[in-house]
């Protein structure tokens, strides 16, 4: 989604803007034709980890996300990308580094990545990470000397709709009070983190006439599940399958239970307190970071058994109009606009 967002404000300012996506389960290909994008499919195949000698350097952390073998990826890149003339080469993947980068080197004219680990090394022109505290210094190890860094939530990728609506959000948490619980747990939820909070709910005091509002994808497995289950709640809940304006649904809510990561960006631009769940490994350095500045409550899926998920005293409205405020201090919303600005004037 995020290089979505990316290639949404690249063709608006005359770039040319294509994809290259593996057939994974969950995947967007169809979401991203919709979008007016061209999209080269690789398809899936029996993937086997490789078993190097221990002499040789180790596989990456998050190598099997990828599928297939580094050097298989590399070589059905290449052969899309030796038909198009490509200024920028944007990666977003985990399972690659500046082996799949090198590889691949006669086939673009500048690379730019998008990480947030800082875990392994590239090769690249630019690379951004929109980590929340995130220093280039994190980064000098891993990357070459003339490597532009673009680090920190300032950089956050995010739609124009959300700094459109910034304003208005953050005007009418002036005097917070909790009327609308929002509870966003990422489109797929295969963990169904969404049914684990409506039941941990259960054991809250939230005000009677609070509303609870639930966003979930279409295919997400548990949908069914998390229906009924929103049946037994004693208050007004609704649930949104595919929402399109995630922005104004955000806005219009007082308080947040949703999941780390990318979305976090979101919440913070528009001063939306919010408890966060750590889904994923990879998601725990970001909800440190904001739970250390205020700008959220850190939780964990799996201490949803053990304590209350929400108290009076995180609900309260001094205490929601301080989160507010230090959410909405991380970003602005216009990060986007000066990615691109960079790219356009590096070519």
């Amino acid at each position: 989604m995020r290089c979505l967002t990316l290639a949404d404000a690249l063709s608006t300012r005359g770039a040319e803007c294509h994809f290259i996506c593996r057939e994974h389960p969950g995947h967007l290909i169809e979401f991203i034709r919709s979008k007016g994008y061209g999209v080269s499919v690789l398809p899936v195949s029996a993937f086997e980890p490789e078993r190097a000698p221990a002499s040789v350097e180790p596989q990456l952390a998050h190598a099997d996300w990828l599928g297939v073998r580094w050097q298989q990826d590399a070589d059905e890149c290449a052969a899309i990308l030796t038909k198009k003339q490509t200024d920028w080469l944007i990666v977003d993947h985990y399972a690659l580094d500046s082996r799949w980068e090198s590889a691949l080197k006669n086939n673009y004219s500048k690379l730019m990545v998008i990480d947030d680990l800082a875990d392994r090394s590239h090769v690249c022109h630019l690379l951004l990470d929109q980590t929340y505290s995130r220093a280039p210094a994190d980064y000098l190890p891993w990357v070459p000397e003339d490597c532009i860094l673009l680090c920190g939530s300032r950089y956050a990728l995010l739609r124009p709709e959300f700094a459109q609506i910034r304003s208005y959000s953050l005007q009418r948490r002036a005097n917070s009070h909790l009327r609308q619980l929002l509870i966003t747990m990422g489109g797929v939820d295969r963990h169904n983190a969404t049914g684990k909070v409506l039941e941990k709910l259960k054991s809250c005091e939230l005000p009677a006439d609070c509303r609870i509002v639930v966003v979930m994808g279409a295919t997400a497995p548990w949908l069914s599940d998390v229906q009924r289950c929103a049946e037994q709640l004693p208050w007004t809940v609704e649930i949104k399958v595919d929402v399109r304006d995630m922005a104004q649904l955000m806005a219009d809510s007082d308080f947040a239970i949703g999941a780390a990561g990318a979305t976090s960006w979101e919440r913070c631009c528009l001063g939306l307190p919010t408890i966060m769940l750590v889904l994923a490994d990879n998601q725990r350095t970001i909800a440190q970071a904001l739970d250390a500045v205020g700008a959220a409550f850190l939780s964990d899926l799996l201490t949803l058994d053990v304590r209350p998920l929400i108290t009076m005293q995180q609900i309260e409205p001094a205490t929601l109009s301080a989160m507010s405020a230090s959410a909405a201090s991380i970003t602005d919303g216009l990060g986007v606009l000066q990615v691109v600005d960079i790219l356009i004037c590096k070519i």
